[in-house]
């Protein structure tokens, strides 16, 4: 059986916000009113920088490379 790929948060409160961290990827942050929000907000974050990543990297390709799909689970 596969296992799929599974990241980690960081949650704190600051005041009546929710704050979101993932040590997996560090530029990623959420925020809400509360920790489900904060997830929530900080999975968006996520998938932005993943989409943003594969732009970079399809804009980047060389003669004769191609980008597959990898799947983690």
């Amino acid at each position: 059986m596969e296992k799929a790929a599974k990241f980690t948060a960081r949650i704190l409160r600051d005041g009546d916000w929710f704050l979101a961290f993932s040590p997996e990827f560090p530029e990623g942050n959420g925020q809400g009113l509360s920790e489900e929000e904060a997830l929530e907000s900080l999975r968006d974050s996520i998938l932005l920088l993943i989409e943003d990543r594969r732009q970079d990297a399809e804009a980047s390709l060389g003669k004769g490379e191609k980008l597959v799909p990898l799947p983690l689970g």
